[in-house]
């Protein structure tokens, strides 16, 4: 027996629904069993020296105490995720035979705890820091594929990313003035006309260390190509440049993946060195 056509659209409708409704639920269910919901009750310790003392002590010494009690769930919570996830990423290398890739891995945890704890305080080393995440991305890359990289190579995207790092730190302290220190207090270090300098110095040195690199290729149509994409390369940092002198509070991931010219300027690199891959 068929269904009156009503009922039927009633159904179709309501299945969207009851779908769309259920998959963030499923995710809230995940997210509180990886929290470890049994090691909660722990928590009440908090009502330890309450009860000793037989006293709640300030008013509301209740409210208090709950407060407590779900700022340590909150944390350890926090601590089970993490845990989890590093976890996981350490894992990834030996899952997949390279446990070098693990090592970096855990190289970038360490340096990222040490700049949560203090290198975010000093000046041009967090700036170096910023910059070796993109190395390590890099270096982690070349592991994964089994492809050796070269000094040329590390040398130049560390440039690129130092150049990048210290770009950030210019539209950082032009976007908020001021404020900036108390965004970010190592700012207090730094002025405009100085990352200026330090931007365009080390993206100069980055088309010279590309520039060393491309000449140094023996075949003669390959050294040919990638010196002319040092071209397209250079005229993506000029364009970077300039569109760091006025980015507007944009941030400089936005600079470089949505501006036009920018990513013609990309493009034309990855074209020409492609080329020169293949005779």
């Amino acid at each position: 027996m068929r269904s009156p056509p009503g009922e039927v659209g009633a159904l179709a409708a309501a299945r969207p629904v009851s779908a769309r409704y259920l998959a963030p639920l499923r995710w809230l269910g995940a997210a509180v069993e990886t929290s470890r919901p049994r090691q909660w009750p722990k928590n009440l310790l908090v009502f330890a020296a309450p009860l000793a003392g037989a006293t709640l002590g300030r008013d509301d010494g209740f409210a208090y105490a709950l407060a407590a009690a779900a700022a340590f769930v909150a944390a350890s919570a926090a601590v089970y995720f993490v845990n989890d996830v590093v976890a996981a990423g350490l894992a990834v290398g030996l899952m997949i035979g390279e446990p070098r890739l693990s090592v970096v891995i855990g190289v970038y945890l360490a340096l990222s705890a040490l700049y949560t704890v203090a290198l975010k305080h000093i000046a041009v080393v967090e700036l170096a820091f910023v910059a070796s995440g993109f190395v390590l991305r890099a270096i982690g890359g070349a592991i994964a594929t089994r492809v050796p990289p070269s000094g040329w190579f590390l040398l130049v995207c560390s440039l690129g990313a130092l150049m990048v790092a210290i770009a950030k730190r210019y539209t950082e302290l032009t976007m908020l003035h001021g404020d900036a220190a108390r965004h970010r207090p190592v700012m207090r270090w730094y002025s405009g006309p100085m990352l200026r300098l330090g931007q365009r110095a080390v993206a100069c040195a980055m088309i010279m260390a590309y520039l060393l690199w491309a000449h140094t290729e023996h075949d003669p149509w390959m050294r040919a190509w990638r010196l002319a994409s040092a071209l397209a390369l250079a005229a993506a940092l000029v364009r970077f440049d300039r569109l760091t002198a006025r980015a507007g509070g944009k941030p400089v991931e936005d600079l470089i993946a949505r501006d036009p010219l920018m990513i013609s300027c990309e493009l034309a690199w990855l074209v020409i060195f492609a080329v020169g891959l293949y005779r």
